[in-house]
């Protein structure tokens, strides 16, 4: 039997970690390779550790072929709805295997209504595989996590230097306080990283602080002002004061739950 392996498409899943693989490595020598291969004609889709493993120890396996497959986009699609339904899977790696899910399908959806455009086409909008549009809701409730988790996710992406994605993957990191770090320069993301957790909490910590707003500058109370009045001016520059605080910790607890329910996610 000829198997073909796709560099890019093994690596299209993030790898096991050396701790994972090693545990799957166990498990296959003492009960050997229960589930089967899935190919696509002689291109091997999903099972590569399995597969790695086996060859090296001379394990035997099984294969099963996917005949839905009609392109490597289905492929892809594949892939990540079966790696979205594992329970291993942390909540930035939902994250980025929705949002690779959206673009597939927001691409294919672009190409149906382009499709029907032309003069031949029907008069009936297109749809591609029956898939409703994808908005961020949409998104976030594939990758079970929230529309703000998503969104520092994608900030993630779009600005983390490779070492604090790294971080993240790994829970040296929540979400909420990665998504914060990747605003500073890469310089100092990858210095954050290097200091291990307490120095990249206080790096998140120092950037949400940054970004309250500063306090007003008060007015004194007027020169010829009564005692009573200057002690009504101080009572009411207190009350301004306390709303700030107070919004400020509303702030700091909303970011606290989130990282909270991150935590607890990735138990």
């Amino acid at each position: 039997m000829t198997i073909t392996i796709n560099e890019d498409l093994r690596a299209y899943i993030d790898p096991l970690t050396e701790d994972e693989f090693a545990a799957l490595e166990r498990s296959l020598l003492a009960e050997g390779c229960r589930d089967a291969l899935v190919l696509w004609g002689d291109l091997l889709v999903d099972g590569h550790n399995r597969y790695s493993i086996c060859q090296k120890h001379g394990i035997a396996f099984n294969t099963m072929q996917n005949h839905t497959f009609q392109s490597i986009e289905d492929v892809h699609l594949w892939m990540i709805d079966n790696h979205l339904g594992r329970r291993s899977v942390s909540d930035f790696q939902r994250g980025v295997l929705a949002l690779r899910k959206k673009e597939i399908v927001a691409a294919r959806q672009e190409q149906a209504r382009q499709s029907a455009a032309q003069p031949t086409a029907t008069d009936a909008p297109a749809q591609t595989d029956g898939e409703p549009p994808w908005t961020r809701e949409a998104v976030a409730r594939t990758a079970r996590v929230s529309s703000a988790t998503l969104g520092q996710i994608e900030r993630i992406q779009k600005t983390a230097a490779p070492e604090l994605v790294g971080a993240v993957k790994s829970g040296l990191i929540s979400i909420n306080a990665a998504a914060a770090v990747a605003s500073l320069p890469s310089e100092k993301q990858v210095a954050a990283v290097a200091g291990g957790k307490k120095e990249l909490r206080q790096a998140a910590r120092q950037v949400r602080e940054a970004r309250l707003p500063p306090k007003p500058e008060q007015d004194p109370p007027p020169i010829d002002a009564t005692p009573e009045q200057i002690e009504i001016h101080r009572l009411l520059q207190q009350v301004v004061e306390l709303t700030q605080e107070r919004d400020q910790l509303k702030k700091k607890v909303q970011h606290l739950t989130i990282a909270l329910a991150e935590a607890r996610s990735g138990q």
